[in-house]
């Protein structure tokens, strides 16, 4: 099965930002919703964002006010806009198309996500 593939993390200072980005082959990313989910150390995989087909986006409330969702289907891109990081959003982030039935399921095989490092 085609993978997701994130990109666009790295090292950033607190309150800084990056913008990631999640791409597949043929039409993935646009006949799907997609959902943003990140691994923090030592913890479980967690869901961050849901974005559907029309570009409704569902951030959970921790990082709702820090973090965007969008797409451009016509580019076959799903971003994550972070702002105002901090130490405690390092980890390891990772795109997928979640289940209807449970958003924190992702139904793809996993890529090996984008490492986002944030330093205080």
């Amino acid at each position: 099965q085609v993978q997701l593939v994130e990109s666009g993390g790295g090292l950033v200072q607190a309150g800084g930002s990056l913008r990631l980005s999640c791409t597949a082959s043929g039409t993935i990313v646009s006949a799907n919703a997609i959902a943003w989910y990140r691994q923090l150390p030592g913890k479980q995989r967690e869901f961050v964002a849901h974005i559907d087909r029309d570009g409704r986006a569902l951030i959970v409330d921790s990082v709702r006010r820090r973090f965007t969702a969008t797409r451009d289907s016509a580019r076959e891109v799903v971003f994550l806009q972070m702002s105002s990081l901090r130490p405690e959003d390092t980890g390891l982030y990772y795109c997928n198309v979640p289940s209807p039935l449970n958003w924190g399921q992702g139904l793809r095989p996993w890529g090996q996500g984008t490492q986002v490092t944030v330093s205080s």
